[in-house]
């Protein structure tokens, strides 16, 4: 679409003197173009009237013609609560087919309509394809999915391009005998112009060109939101469709607030949207960031989830209407992002010079294994207004299976393709046992690091898995996302059979590889080794976490491996490996344990944005999805660095999830040694201010390059925490900073700093911040740190900063602390100390 009007601009230019005159004419096009009255089919009965439409009986009909070896109609007409339009059905139980005159190429919209009466029988035989146009645009279509009537009428619709002559739509039973039914048939031509041919295309990795040939195929509709507003249906759509409400797939609510409906009149002007392109209730409403316009720390996203076929291309058409300016859009530029490698700037003003004033883009988007769609919008900081806002979301799947070109139904066929698929198969195992047989009789049989069969094309997987036939506390585990799933000949293949040589780390899940798999892409291997202390329940969490959620400032999993007993994890590669390789060495066991030498040469603002970076991975996991996530391994470690140092939090093998409500959760004492929440200790009461600890400690380690627990200093050395704590007492932190930094770190930057670091390491967890109140503090430290600002009476800890600085720039974010009882139930430890806590601790369930 952006090719097409970027070719009109070009063309009035070159025509100045006839320009008004296109630009009239385009849009009197569009104003020219009304409803058609053809084809509206009730299906199984007479005509009726249904949303202000004549829809015509398929019963004796001289408009079509309807095909049928064996077809009935059913009709329910004493059902009164029910529309009228679904009180009659049409069955076929072989192959049937309309045949439709059409008179015009072009775009036409082909709607079908379900609804299970009681007269079809038992709906689960109900299950066939539909053919239209050459396509297969239903396969192996069943209702039984939405057992609840309010589900109903189910609605499937597609758009596609027609020729002059006869169309034929073509029900074809799945088996024997099942049957195929339809309510309700609507076909009619789209507005021009309505779908491009081409548009920008987009792969999970980012930008892919540009895709033509949109309308060589037909497009499944899958989404149509109204972003920010209510149910629309189709009385008031100008194309008879329905646009549900946003909330469902919003993945943070509290990132996004509704716009004031627009009461005005919108200016559909060229070259921008149509009132058929979506309609003015659409467009008069939409959502945007839930944050302080004035703020220059409005950093975050706002981003939807929505479920889709993996592995398939989707037209993603995002609308938009500027009804946030005041007065003009010339100073709002924002971005969109798609997935989370590719961005594109969306600005208004460029686009059409006036508020109000819809407009749309389009995308021809790849899915991946992940089985959702990504959708996010956020503020650029070369914008003078930082928002963005949103108004609607279509998504539509490329059909690319065609339908059957011959009479006969899919289960005339099946039988072949059994005895065929048996045959080949049994001649595949027969030829395979042989290969095998040979090879053993030529050779010893080799471990597993040296073996080089390759398993991949001959089982393609194996057919044992670990996450399928283990259990927990005596639960199946059900099967995890088997899109992710990446068989064992890939991992041997990446790592050169777990080559030594390629070994980046150790922690407590086992040993880490840096690999290449065969597309050239590098990533972190990390396998499973008995005696780690850590297994099956640890493996299958991080799986189910990682799967869900994706952040910029999270490790993403690339897949997962649990073949012949093995449990891998396969991770996008972090080319600076950990925060703490780049602050100090140690010469103990565990990573932060043991006596430490500094060796950081970061400056302190790039620790501070590695601080931010991380704060902000942390902040999505405790408020990013419907149901909160408790890391409860925050430390240096687990903090990873790409090649330009932007951080990223990884390991959630022990991390918990629970419900926003919750205060806590109660659970067995896990976590590292020297970042354990001594309150999480005594109380067994995870929270999210469990997280907010450990990261306290992980800000100390950053100001100090040393190990959070250092046995061959000084007994009150030997704690980071509890050091760092008595010399931020004192007002002297600054005395323990790295070496590296001193005199490099403004003093207000570190003054505030300090104050950070002691609100996180409360010893009560009601008294701790709330992450979004970390992350706000780590900003202001690094504006700090460039801002000679002079000391004054409110800048002294005792005292919020945010209640009376003066700059108007900066504005503290709300923070609500919720009191709770601090009385434990388990008397006999709530008096340990942190320290006699952390010496209780039982090592071997440190990571």
């Amino acid at each position: 679409m952006e090719i097409l009007q970027s070719q009109k601009i070009f063309l009035s230019l070159l025509l100045l003197p006839f320009f008004f005159h296109f630009s009239s004419l385009s849009l009197s096009s569009a104003a020219a173009y009304t409803l058609p009255e053809q084809y509206f089919i009730n299906c199984g009965s007479a005509s009726t009237v249904y949303n202000l439409r004549n829809y015509t009986g398929d019963v004796n009909s001289g408009k079509f013609t309807l095909s049928s070896g064996d077809s009935s109609q059913i009709e329910d007409a004493a059902n009164s609560s029910t529309d009228e339009l679904y009180r009659s059905a049409r069955i076929f139980r072989k192959p049937s087919s309309y045949e439709l005159d059409v008179v015009q190429n072009g775009t036409y919209v082909v709607r079908f309509h379900f609804f299970p009466l009681s007269g079809l029988g038992n709906i689960s035989d109900a299950r066939f394809s539909v053919d239209a146009s050459r396509f297969r645009v239903l396969s192996n279509f069943s209702i039984t999915n939405a057992t609840d009537l309010k589900n109903f009428p189910l609605i499937e619709e597609f758009l596609l391009t027609i020729s002059v002559g006869k169309f034929e739509i073509r029900f074809v039973p799945t088996e024997i005998n099942y049957f195929a039914f339809v309510n309700a048939i609507e076909v009619f031509l789209a507005p021009p112009d309505f779908i491009p041919d081409s548009a920008a295309a987009v792969a999970p990795k980012g930008d892919d060109g540009e895709y033509k040939g949109l309308l060589s195929s037909p497009l499944r509709v899958i989404h149509r939101i109204n972003i920010g507003g209510s149910n629309v249906t189709p009385t008031n759509d100008t194309l008879l469709r329905y646009w549900i409400p946003d909330d469902d797939y919003l993945f943070n609510k509290v990132t996004a607030r509704k716009s004031d409906p627009y009461n005005g009149r919108l200016d559909y002007r060229s070259p921008g949207a149509t009132n058929f392109d979506a309609p003015d209730s659409v467009y008069s409403t939409a959502k945007e960031m839930n944050i302080d316009s004035r703020s220059q720390f409005n950093t975050f996203n706002v981003s939807w989830h929505f479920d889709v076929k993996t592995g398939k291309k989707h037209l993603l058409r995002v609308h938009f209407c500027d009804i946030v300016s005041n007065t003009t859009n010339e100073f709002l530029k924002f971005d969109l992002f798609i997935y989370n490698n590719f961005g594109t700037m969306i600005y208004p003003f460029d686009f059409v010079q006036q508020t109000a004033a819809p407009f749309y883009n389009d995308f021809v988007v790849d899915s991946d294994n992940s089985g959702f769609m990504n959708v996010s919008i956020g503020p650029r900081r070369d914008s003078r207004v930082q928002t963005a806002f949103l108004n609607g979301v279509e998504i539509m799947e490329l059909i690319t299976e065609l339908g059957s070109s011959n009479g006969g139904s899919d289960h005339s066929k099946s039988l072949f393709v059994i005895i065929g698929s048996s045959v080949g198969g049994l001649v595949l195992v027969l030829v395979f046992l042989t290969l095998l047989f040979i090879c053993l009789r030529r050779r010893k049989w080799k471990p597993v690091e040296a073996f080089d069969l390759p398993l991949g094309p001959f089982f393609g997987g194996s057919s044992y898995s670990r996450t399928t036939n283990r259990t927990i506390n005596g639960s199946p585990l059900a099967d995890l996302n088997l899109g992710l799933k990446v068989p064992f000949s890939e991992i041997l293949y990446a790592t050169k059979n777990f080559n030594a040589k390629l070994i980046i780390g150790e922690g407590g899940f086992g040993k880490v590889y840096k690999a290449k798999l065969r597309n050239g892409r590098k990533v972190a291997v990390k396998r499973s080794e008995q005696g780690h202390g850590q297994g099956l329940p640890e493996f299958q969490t991080e799986i189910m976490i990682l799967s869900k959620i994706k952040h910029q400032h999270l490790v993403s999993l690339i897949g997962y491996c649990d073949e012949r007993e093995e449990m891998i994890l396969v991770y996008e590669f972090m080319e600076k490996g950990t925060l703490r390789d780049h602050l100090y060495t140690t010469e103990g066991e565990e990573s932060s344990v043991g006596s430490s030498t500094s060796r950081s040469e970061l400056p302190w603002d790039l620790r501070l944005k590695i601080c931010i970076g991380a704060a902000k991975g942390i902040h999505y996991l405790h408020t990013g999805s419907n149901g909160a996530i408790i890391h409860r391994d925050i430390k240096s470690t687990n903090i990873l660095l790409d090649e330009n140092y932007v951080a990223k939090v990884a390991d959630f093998g022990l991390s918990r999830t629970g419900l926003l409500e919750e205060t806590h959760v109660s659970t067995a004492v896990k976590g590292s040694f020297g970042y354990l929440d001594p309150e999480y200790f005594r109380c067994l009461q995870l929270t999210q201010k469990s997280d907010v600890y450990s990261f306290g400690v992980v800000l100390l380690e950053v100001l100090c390059a040393r190990a959070v627990i250092d046995q061959s200093l000084p007994r009150e050395e030997v704690s980071l925490a509890e050091w760092g704590m008595t010399w931020q007492r004192k007002g002297e932190l600054g005395e323990i900073v790295d070496r590296f930094l001193a005199g490099r770190i403004n003093p207000n930057s570190l003054r505030k700093f300090g104050e950070t670091v002691e609100k996180c390491l409360q010893d009560n967890g009601a008294d701790r911040p709330n992450m979004v109140d970390v992350l706000w503090d780590l900003e202001y430290c690094l504006q700090l740190q460039h801002t000679v600002v002079p000391r004054e009476a409110y800048e002294d800890s005792a005292t919020d900063v945010s209640l009376d600085f003066p700059m108007n720039v900066i504005q503290r974010l709300p923070s609500h602390n919720v009191p709770i009882d601090e009385t434990c139930s388990f008397s006999d430890i709530s008096q340990v100390n942190a320290n006699e806590a952390f010496s209780q601790l039982r090592i071997d369930e440190a990571r």
